[in-house]
């Protein structure tokens, strides 16, 4: 499920540094959120649809990495943005 050019934008306003900083690991977790609870959405009403859950899969997979990334490396940024975002961890 690919988000619309608006929902980037905003996502890109509030995470990044400015509004082409897409390249940021915050932005890019915040991004790989927003698809996650989309793909989430669409797997409850589509049960059987084995290529949207295996979608799923890979991108709670790479945000898992990102956010290793994060905790390693800056690790007060990490926490400010898992509460942002209401993940646990």
């Amino acid at each position: 499920m690919a988000l619309n050019k608006e929902t980037k934008n905003v996502v890109i306003a509030k995470y990044g540094k400015d509004e082409k900083d897409t390249g940021n690991t915050q932005v890019q977790i915040a991004l790989l959120s927003k698809r996650i609870s989309a793909l989430t959405a669409h797997l409850k009403t589509n049960k059987h649809d084995v290529t949207a859950s295996r979608s799923l899969r890979a991108l709670v997979g790479r945000r898992h990495k990102l956010l290793a990334y994060l905790s390693d490396y800056d690790h007060d940024a990490y926490e400010v943005l898992i509460a942002s975002l209401g993940l646990k961890r």
